[in-house]
Protein backbone atom coordinates (compact mmCIF):
# COMPACT_ATOMS: atom_id res chain seq x y z
CA UNK A 1 0.00 0.00 0.00
CA UNK A 2 2.85 2.35 0.84
CA UNK A 3 4.47 1.68 -2.55
CA UNK A 4 1.25 2.59 -4.36
CA UNK A 5 1.03 5.81 -2.37
CA UNK A 6 4.63 6.74 -3.24
CA UNK A 7 4.02 5.94 -6.91
CA UNK A 8 0.92 8.16 -6.94
CA UNK A 9 2.86 10.95 -5.25
CA UNK A 10 5.59 10.76 -7.95
CA UNK A 11 2.93 10.99 -10.66
CA UNK A 12 1.34 13.99 -8.96
CA UNK A 13 4.73 15.69 -8.63
CA UNK A 14 5.50 15.05 -12.31
CA UNK A 15 2.15 16.48 -13.38
CA UNK A 16 2.61 19.50 -11.14
CA UNK A 17 6.11 20.10 -12.59
CA UNK A 18 4.79 19.72 -16.13
CA UNK A 19 2.06 22.29 -15.53
CA UNK A 20 4.56 24.70 -13.99
CA UNK A 21 7.04 24.18 -16.83
CA UNK A 22 4.44 24.22 -19.61
CA UNK A 23 4.40 28.03 -20.09
CA UNK A 24 8.19 28.11 -20.41
CA UNK A 25 8.11 25.13 -22.79
CA UNK A 26 5.48 26.77 -25.00
CA UNK A 27 7.40 30.05 -24.98
CA UNK A 28 10.64 28.20 -25.85
CA UNK A 29 8.93 26.52 -28.82
CA UNK A 30 7.59 29.89 -30.00
CA UNK A 31 11.03 31.45 -29.64
CA UNK A 32 12.52 28.57 -31.60
CA UNK A 33 9.99 28.85 -34.45
CA UNK A 34 10.13 32.64 -34.64
CA UNK A 35 13.90 32.55 -34.24
CA UNK A 36 14.33 30.23 -37.21
CA UNK A 37 12.23 32.63 -39.30
CA UNK A 38 14.35 35.59 -38.13
CA UNK A 39 17.59 33.72 -38.88
CA UNK A 40 16.34 32.88 -42.38
CA UNK A 41 15.24 36.50 -42.90
CA UNK A 42 18.58 37.92 -41.73
CA UNK A 43 20.49 35.44 -43.93
CA UNK A 44 18.50 36.61 -46.95
CA UNK A 45 19.17 40.25 -46.03
CA UNK A 46 22.90 39.55 -45.78
CA UNK A 47 22.89 37.74 -49.12
CA UNK A 48 21.06 40.64 -50.84
CA UNK A 49 23.46 43.12 -49.24
CA UNK A 50 26.47 41.30 -50.67
CA UNK A 51 24.81 41.10 -54.08
CA UNK A 52 24.24 44.87 -54.13
CA UNK A 53 27.75 45.69 -52.92
CA UNK A 54 29.44 43.22 -55.30
CA UNK A 55 32.06 41.98 -52.84
CA UNK A 56 34.50 39.13 -53.44
CA UNK A 57 32.36 35.94 -53.87
CA UNK A 58 34.73 34.03 -51.58
CA UNK A 59 34.22 36.59 -48.81
CA UNK A 60 30.46 36.52 -49.36
CA UNK A 61 30.07 32.75 -48.96
CA UNK A 62 32.44 32.65 -45.98
CA UNK A 63 30.65 35.43 -44.08
CA UNK A 64 27.21 34.06 -44.92
CA UNK A 65 28.17 30.67 -43.48
CA UNK A 66 29.71 32.28 -40.39
CA UNK A 67 26.74 34.60 -39.74
CA UNK A 68 24.25 31.74 -40.18
CA UNK A 69 26.05 29.56 -37.63
CA UNK A 70 26.45 32.45 -35.16
CA UNK A 71 22.73 33.32 -35.33
CA UNK A 72 21.74 29.69 -34.75
CA UNK A 73 24.01 29.53 -31.68
CA UNK A 74 22.37 32.68 -30.28
CA UNK A 75 18.94 31.15 -30.92
CA UNK A 76 19.98 27.99 -29.08
CA UNK A 77 21.11 30.04 -26.06
CA UNK A 78 17.79 31.93 -25.99
CA UNK A 79 15.75 28.73 -26.14
CA UNK A 80 17.75 26.99 -23.42
CA UNK A 81 17.58 30.07 -21.17
CA UNK A 82 13.79 30.21 -21.62
CA UNK A 83 13.56 26.59 -20.45
CA UNK A 84 14.94 27.67 -17.09
CA UNK A 85 18.63 26.99 -17.37
CA UNK A 86 20.52 29.71 -15.48
CA UNK A 87 23.06 31.82 -17.32
CA UNK A 88 25.89 30.77 -14.99
CA UNK A 89 25.04 27.11 -15.48
CA UNK A 90 24.74 27.63 -19.24
CA UNK A 91 28.18 29.26 -19.35
CA UNK A 92 29.66 26.29 -17.48
CA UNK A 93 27.91 23.81 -19.76
CA UNK A 94 28.95 25.67 -22.88
CA UNK A 95 32.53 25.89 -21.60
CA UNK A 96 32.72 22.17 -20.90
CA UNK A 97 30.99 21.32 -24.16
CA UNK A 98 33.28 23.71 -26.02
CA UNK A 99 36.35 22.00 -24.61
CA UNK A 100 35.03 18.54 -25.50
CA UNK A 101 33.94 19.64 -28.96
CA UNK A 102 37.25 21.42 -29.52
CA UNK A 103 39.19 18.26 -28.75
CA UNK A 104 36.88 16.15 -30.89
CA UNK A 105 36.80 18.58 -33.82
CA UNK A 106 40.40 19.71 -34.06
CA UNK A 107 40.29 19.13 -37.81
CA UNK A 108 37.22 21.37 -38.19
CA UNK A 109 38.84 24.14 -36.17
CA UNK A 110 41.92 23.81 -38.36
CA UNK A 111 39.70 24.10 -41.43
CA UNK A 112 38.05 27.21 -40.01
CA UNK A 113 41.45 28.82 -39.37
CA UNK A 114 42.50 27.78 -42.88
CA UNK A 115 39.41 29.46 -44.33
CA UNK A 116 40.30 32.70 -42.53
CA UNK A 117 43.87 32.53 -43.89
CA UNK A 118 42.59 31.93 -47.43
CA UNK A 119 40.38 35.02 -47.20
CA UNK A 120 43.20 37.14 -45.75
CA UNK A 121 46.05 36.15 -48.08
CA UNK A 122 43.92 35.21 -51.14
CA UNK A 123 46.06 32.43 -52.70
CA UNK A 124 43.03 31.88 -54.94
CA UNK A 125 39.52 33.24 -55.44
CA UNK A 126 36.22 32.01 -56.84
CA UNK A 127 36.62 31.33 -60.56
CA UNK A 128 40.34 30.49 -60.43
CA UNK A 129 41.61 27.20 -61.83
CA UNK A 130 43.85 25.54 -59.23
CA UNK A 131 45.65 22.27 -58.59
CA UNK A 132 45.76 21.10 -54.95
CA UNK A 133 45.55 17.88 -52.95
CA UNK A 134 45.80 15.90 -56.20
CA UNK A 135 42.68 17.58 -57.63
CA UNK A 136 42.46 20.03 -60.55
CA UNK A 137 39.40 22.24 -60.87
CA UNK A 138 37.79 25.66 -60.90
CA UNK A 139 36.99 27.19 -57.50
CA UNK A 140 33.20 27.19 -57.12
CA UNK A 141 32.72 28.19 -53.50
CA UNK A 142 34.75 28.95 -50.35
CA UNK A 143 32.93 28.22 -47.08
CA UNK A 144 34.16 28.45 -43.49
CA UNK A 145 35.36 24.83 -43.46
CA UNK A 146 35.70 23.63 -47.05
CA UNK A 147 36.44 24.83 -50.58
CA UNK A 148 34.47 23.35 -53.48
CA UNK A 149 36.04 22.81 -56.91
CA UNK A 150 34.37 21.97 -60.20
CA UNK A 151 36.55 19.39 -61.96
CA UNK A 152 37.01 18.76 -65.70
CA UNK A 153 34.35 16.05 -65.50
CA UNK A 154 31.88 18.52 -63.91
CA UNK A 155 32.09 16.83 -60.52
CA UNK A 156 32.27 18.75 -57.26
CA UNK A 157 35.45 18.16 -55.24
CA UNK A 158 35.31 19.24 -51.58
CA UNK A 159 38.72 20.10 -50.10
CA UNK A 160 39.34 21.01 -46.42
CA UNK A 161 40.58 24.58 -45.93
CA UNK A 162 43.17 23.50 -43.36
CA UNK A 163 45.19 21.52 -45.90
CA UNK A 164 44.62 24.06 -48.66
CA UNK A 165 46.14 26.85 -46.56
CA UNK A 166 49.19 24.81 -45.50
CA UNK A 167 50.12 22.54 -48.42
CA UNK A 168 51.42 23.22 -51.92
CA UNK A 169 48.96 24.75 -54.35
CA UNK A 170 49.17 25.89 -57.97
CA UNK A 171 46.96 28.75 -59.16
CA UNK A 172 46.86 28.84 -62.96
CA UNK A 173 44.95 32.14 -63.08
CA UNK A 174 47.31 34.32 -61.08
CA UNK A 175 49.19 35.21 -64.27
CA UNK A 176 47.33 36.09 -67.46
CA UNK A 177 49.58 33.91 -69.66
CA UNK A 178 50.95 30.39 -69.33
CA UNK A 179 53.83 28.48 -70.92
CA UNK A 180 53.34 25.03 -72.39
CA UNK A 181 56.03 22.34 -72.63
CA UNK A 182 55.27 19.66 -75.21
CA UNK A 183 57.69 16.75 -75.60
CA UNK A 184 57.78 14.95 -78.95
CA UNK A 185 60.14 12.12 -79.90
CA UNK A 186 61.45 11.63 -83.45
CA UNK A 187 63.48 8.79 -84.93
CA UNK A 188 67.28 8.91 -85.02
CA UNK A 189 67.13 8.79 -88.78
CA UNK A 190 64.87 11.87 -89.02
CA UNK A 191 66.08 15.39 -89.81
CA UNK A 192 66.13 17.35 -86.53
CA UNK A 193 66.19 20.78 -88.18
CA UNK A 194 63.24 19.92 -90.38
CA UNK A 195 61.24 18.72 -87.36
CA UNK A 196 62.06 21.90 -85.43
CA UNK A 197 61.05 24.10 -88.37
CA UNK A 198 57.71 22.29 -88.64
CA UNK A 199 56.94 22.81 -84.95
CA UNK A 200 57.83 26.50 -85.11
CA UNK A 201 55.72 26.91 -88.25
CA UNK A 202 52.74 25.39 -86.46
CA UNK A 203 53.13 27.93 -83.66
CA UNK A 204 53.49 30.82 -86.09
CA UNK A 205 50.23 29.91 -87.86
CA UNK A 206 48.14 29.58 -84.68
CA UNK A 207 46.63 32.86 -83.50
CA UNK A 208 46.26 31.56 -79.94
CA UNK A 209 50.03 31.22 -79.51
CA UNK A 210 51.84 34.41 -78.55
CA UNK A 211 54.68 35.76 -80.68
CA UNK A 212 56.38 37.30 -77.64
CA UNK A 213 57.96 35.45 -75.91
CA UNK A 214 58.83 33.60 -79.10
CA UNK A 215 58.20 29.83 -79.31
CA UNK A 216 61.33 27.69 -78.92
CA UNK A 217 62.29 24.09 -79.72
CA UNK A 218 65.18 22.24 -78.07
CA UNK A 219 66.68 18.78 -78.22
CA UNK A 220 65.73 17.68 -74.73
CA UNK A 221 67.39 14.26 -74.61
CA UNK A 222 68.77 11.41 -76.67
CA UNK A 223 66.52 8.57 -75.60
CA UNK A 224 66.87 4.83 -76.09
CA UNK A 225 64.80 4.84 -79.27
CA UNK A 226 64.14 8.51 -80.09
CA UNK A 227 65.51 12.03 -80.17
CA UNK A 228 63.28 13.90 -77.74
CA UNK A 229 62.32 17.45 -78.69
CA UNK A 230 60.70 19.97 -76.32
CA UNK A 231 58.48 22.70 -77.74
CA UNK A 232 57.85 25.71 -75.52
CA UNK A 233 55.31 28.41 -76.27
CA UNK A 234 53.13 30.91 -74.42
CA UNK A 235 49.36 31.45 -74.61
CA UNK A 236 46.68 33.28 -72.67
CA UNK A 237 44.90 31.20 -70.03
CA UNK A 238 41.58 31.44 -71.84
CA UNK A 239 42.94 29.73 -74.98
CA UNK A 240 45.73 27.63 -73.50
CA UNK A 241 44.11 24.23 -73.91
CA UNK A 242 42.89 24.77 -77.49
CA UNK A 243 46.44 25.77 -78.44
CA UNK A 244 47.91 22.78 -76.59
CA UNK A 245 45.73 20.17 -78.30
CA UNK A 246 46.03 21.84 -81.70
CA UNK A 247 49.84 21.69 -81.63
CA UNK A 248 49.90 18.00 -80.69
CA UNK A 249 47.48 16.95 -83.42
CA UNK A 250 49.02 19.17 -86.10
CA UNK A 251 52.55 17.99 -85.25
CA UNK A 252 51.51 14.37 -85.85
CA UNK A 253 49.85 15.21 -89.18
CA UNK A 254 52.75 17.28 -90.50
CA UNK A 255 55.42 14.86 -89.34
CA UNK A 256 53.61 12.08 -91.20
CA UNK A 257 53.42 14.22 -94.34
CA UNK A 258 57.13 15.09 -94.11
CA UNK A 259 58.17 11.48 -93.48
CA UNK A 260 59.44 12.21 -89.97
CA UNK A 261 59.07 9.12 -87.81
CA UNK A 262 57.60 9.31 -84.33
CA UNK A 263 58.98 6.08 -82.82
CA UNK A 264 57.09 3.93 -80.35
CA UNK A 265 58.34 1.16 -78.05
CA UNK A 266 58.78 -2.08 -79.94
CA UNK A 267 60.67 -5.37 -79.59
CA UNK A 268 62.12 -7.61 -82.27
CA UNK A 269 61.90 -11.37 -81.57
CA UNK A 270 64.15 -13.77 -83.53
CA UNK A 271 63.04 -17.41 -83.64
CA UNK A 272 65.78 -20.07 -83.99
Amino acid sequence: MEEITNYKQHIDNAIAWLWSALPNLIMAILIFIVGLWVVRFLNNMVRKFFIRKDYDPALETFLQSFISIALKIILFVLVVTQLGVKSSSLVAIVGAAGLAIGLALQGSLSNFAGGVLILLFKPFKVGDFISAQGVDGTVKEITIFYTKLTTFGNQIAVLPNGKLSNDNLINYNTMSTRRDNIKIGIGYGSNIKNAKDILLQICAENENILEDPIPEVYVDALGDSSVNLTLRFWAHNTVFWPAHFYVIEEAKNRFDAAGIEIPFPQRDIHMK
